[in-house]
């Protein structure tokens, strides 16, 4: 009898697995391949750098790029020395140019590991060649990007962006802001002249679309010593625990409703 077997498997099938009927699988496989990299590295939870990828070492803003690379040396430093099973605190970055090469590189001269979440955009973006080998991870989807910076985070480090910065930096202080992560993330914006110039959180209580405790979730520094020792003073290592550690997401408690017969 002649053999009726089929030409393709669907798992794979590269243009079924690039068409619009797959995109749930491709979202959920930037869920998945993430997760089984921090557990096979052993990558508890990270510190995770946000900034311009335009920003140049050699550039107006030089300075930036020089200490965002010192901090990361000296989170590298501090976090090889904590005493754990699994790697605490890993530098992560978005793993394109800019401050995000600063950091990786920072970590990079620490000789610690290092995590570059990068995706792939038309311009700007290419993995750079800080990141360590098997930490370079890159994305389709912005927000799949967006959640694996989030939820194994311990704290997020603005230095001086753009859209993609602010858009990032928003999500965070959002987050924190209606507590839908159930572990407390420090916000640090470094530079405080950019960002009170950028964003003027003080309007913000002033029209009162922002409450003035909500100024409470984010902290300016201006240079790294200041930011280490805030992350030393803010982040306590836990013993034990899952690898990665993923925020759970809080859900409120609902109301309880009136039965029809009271």
């Amino acid at each position: 009898m002649k053999d009726r077997s089929c030409d393709t498997v669907a798992y794979l099938d590269q243009s079924f697995l690039d068409s619009e009927d797959a995109r749930p699988l491709r979202i959920l496989a930037e869920y998945l391949k993430p997760l089984q990299i921090f557990r096979r590295e052993r990558i508890r939870d990270t510190i995770v750098f946000f900034g311009s990828a335009r920003l140049r070492e050699d550039g107006p803003l030089g300075r930036y790029y020089a200490e965002a690379r010192e901090l990361a040396r000296l989170v590298t430093e501090w976090s090889k020395g904590l005493p754990a099973k699994s790697r605490r605190f890993i530098v992560c970055s978005g793993g394109g140019p800019g401050i995000m090469e600063a950091a990786n590189r920072g970590a990079s001269d620490a000789r610690g590991l290092t995590i570059g979440l990068n995706i792939g955009l038309p311009h700007e973006q290419r993995p750079n060649q800080y990141i360590t080998r098997e930490l370079c991870i890159e994305f389709r989807y912005f927000f799949m990007r967006k959640l694996w910076f989030a939820y194994p985070a311990r704290a997020f480090i603005a230095f001086p962006g753009g859209f993609g910065t602010l858009d990032e930096l928003m999500e965070v202080l959002t987050l924190s802001q209606t507590h839908k992560l159930d572990k407390k993330i420090p916000v640090i914006l470094y530079g405080s002249s950019y960002w009170n110039d950028v964003i003027n959180f003080e309007a913000l209580v002033r029209y009162g679309t922002i409450a003035p405790e909500d100024r409470e979730l984010f902290h300016y520094v201006d240079d790294p010593q200041s930011a280490l020792t805030l992350l030393q003073r803010e982040l306590v290592p836990e013993p034990g625990g899952a690898t990665p550690t993923l925020a759970k997401s809080v859900i409120p408690p609902q109301p309880q409703t009136s039965s029809a017969s009271e």
